[in-house]
């Protein structure tokens, strides 16, 4: 069966991820989050800022890496390696997608997934839950420390 080798973008902003709905294929209409595959030559980081690029016309900055995904459609694998990421320029324009949403933990299950995409939300869920927590946190303990000076 042939690997696919692919990079997808979580994009964060405060506690909501953006996901696309794919425009074409044999997987139309189902969400995902964007991202493509890893040219030759590429790192995972350069594939995801040129597919992104690419896809939605603007720039990101690739974060953390989050998870691998192996998964098996029925003509190919797919290892699709995932990053957080965060846009540093422009809103998002949809180029080759029908639709776009920006999810919170509390709405992420209200698109359908794509399968593999599927199998990372309840780690996304989790990862968002607990770094929002920490953002507040963050945020309380400077508000202390300001009061206290």
């Amino acid at each position: 069966m042939k690997t696919l080798d692919v990079v997808a973008a979580i994009i964060r902003d405060g506690n909501k991820v953006f996901a696309t709905q794919r425009g074409y294929g044999d997987y139309k209409d189902g969400w995902e989050f964007p991202g493509g595959k890893i040219e030759s030559g590429e790192t995972p980081q350069q594939a995801l800022i040129r597919e992104i690029k690419e896809e939605l016309d603007t720039d990101i900055a690739v974060g953390d890496y989050l998870t691998t995904i192996e998964y098996d459609y029925p003509a190919f694998h797919l290892a699709m390696q995932c990053f957080w990421c965060r846009i540093v320029d422009r809103t998002p324009i949809l180029k080759e997608h029908e639709a776009a949403r920006w999810l919170d933990v509390e709405h992420i299950d209200s698109v359908d997934w794509l399968p593999a995409d599927l199998t990372i939300i309840g780690l996304i869920k989790d990862k968002m839950v607990d770094q929002v927590t920490l953002e507040i946190l963050q945020e309380h303990k400077i508000a202390f420390e300001e009061l206290a000076k």
